[in-house]
């Protein structure tokens, strides 16, 4: 049995690393005062993955992350309230440029750290250029991604000099779009098991996704196994009501579930005219097992 230590050896006192101060000021400083409310929803990935199965298929490896930023982007264009900032008496920005902004974890030494990616417009974008953004954003150096460079550029600047860029971000929508553009944000923890996540309330909109598992769910009357994932919405609820943001998950929910056919179709038939698209969840009456 190990010896009880004494109080004054009890603990150890270390420096916060810098290489964490870029998500300690979206935690402390930009979601500070936000009125964060959550919703949680379920989405039958059946759809998505027999969508990414037909990319495989064309050698090309798309990720739910890509059909999600996707999702969420084109659901933003008709919900402006869920791309709103706000700004000093009474007033709001609405961003007019759709950016997605999602989490990536990279190490600067042996310190795992939080870093935020942004890709503009993910709802125009092919799947397969957001999936090979997403990619340069995981495996590039980050000198070599201009927006990582910034950060840890930014990690290392004085106290006093952070803070005032932070201030006149809040306050000035120029300022805030220059550094801080993205219009909602996401966090995937999937690939570890995790099966819901609550992220921070760092943007009007910000998503937490769980990992794609085989569950029971009724369909038609019968009990069939289907891939699902749940998501869950953070929102700013000063800049958006309840039952707004619960139209702006139905509608990604749609898109993920089938809805996108359209907007994905031309990208699969430009390489292979004769593959056909998977047939949406709605459609769908096959009994599926985890098999």
């Amino acid at each position: 049995m190990q010896e009880k230590l004494p109080n004054e050896q009890a603990f150890s006192v270390i420096d916060e690393h810098r290489a964490r101060w870029n998500v300690l000021d979206m935690i402390t400083v930009i979601a500070k005062g936000t009125v964060p409310t959550y919703m949680f929803m379920d989405i039958d990935m059946t759809w998505a993955e027999g969508l990414r199965g037909q990319f495989k298929d064309l050698g090309r490896k798309i990720t739910v992350t890509a059909i999600l930023l996707k999702a969420i982007g084109i659901a933003q264009r008709s919900h402006p309230a869920s791309r709103t900032a706000s700004l000093p008496f009474g007033k709001r920005a609405i961003l007019n440029n759709i950016v997605a902004g999602f989490t990536v974890e990279r190490f600067v030494g042996s310190q795992p750290a939080v870093f935020f990616g942004a890709i503009e417009a993910p709802d125009t974008k092919p799947l397969e250029l957001i999936s090979e953004e997403l990619r340069g954003y995981g495996t590039h150096e980050m000198k070599d991604v201009e927006h990582l460079a910034t950060q840890h550029w930014f990690n290392y600047m004085p106290w006093l000099f952070r803070q005032t860029v932070l201030w006149f971000g809040q306050r000035f929508p120029s300022v805030r779009l220059r550094h801080m553009g993205a219009t909602f944000g996401l966090s995937s923890l999937g690939k570890f098991g995790i099966k819901a996540l609550i992220p921070p309330c760092a943007s009007t909109s910000t998503f937490g996704i769980g990992e794609v598992e085989y569950r029971p769910v009724v369909r038609d009357g019968k009990v069939e196994v289907r891939p699902m994932m749940t998501i869950t919405l953070n929102f700013d609820h000063r800049m958006i009501d309840g039952a707004p943001a619960a139209r702006f998950m139905q509608d990604i929910r749609q898109l993920m579930e089938g809805g996108l056919e359209s907007h994905v179709a031309e990208s699969l038939v430009k390489k292979d005219k004769e593959q056909k698209l998977p047939v949406p969840s709605s459609q769908l009456s096959t009994t599926y097992s985890k098999a």
